[in-house]
């Protein structure tokens, strides 16, 4: 299996394989800040301190705080993967124009509970005035 984070393979930017338009991004947008408000609610109810509190009196103790962001930042890298395959891009890809911190995320594993479709299963949040634009710009490139 090849890397695709080699030179050769790797797109220059994002829109050479990102072909989202209208109102994709914001499926993108809830599927983060859902889980996020479900973790705003629950510190607001006092999870944050119960949680904490288990893991001390665990057979752990202490040092089991120091999984705690790793597993949130897990959590959330799930997330993000599972999102990005379910719109047919691939999480491991990084194009020559980003890297370094913060968008290293293409470096580590996928945690994608799906994986990478075909076509994009978030497309019913296509806008159908930008396909139309995008299919007549094809169909008059054909004809010149």
């Amino acid at each position: 299996m090849a890397n695709i984070t080699e030179e050769t393979a790797r797109p220059s930017s994002v829109s050479e394989y990102d072909d989202r338009n209208g109102y994709e991004w914001m499926i993108s947008f809830a599927a983060v800040m859902v889980p996020f408000c479900g973790f705003l609610y629950g510190h607001k109810k006092g999870m944050t301190v119960r949680v904490m509190d288990a893991v001390v009196k665990s057979p752990v103790g202490v040092y089991g705080l120091l999984a705690l962001p790793l597993g949130t930042l897990a959590m959330e890298k799930c997330i993000y993967d599972t999102v990005q395959s379910a719109q047919g891009i691939n999480p491991n890809v990084r194009p020559k124009d980003r890297g370094g911190f913060p968008s290293g995320g293409a470096e580590l594993p996928s945690f994608s509970l799906i994986p990478v479709q075909k076509t994009s299963l978030l497309s019913f949040a296509r806008n159908p005035r930008e396909d139309r634009k995008a299919h007549c710009n094809q169909i008059q490139e054909k004809m010149q």
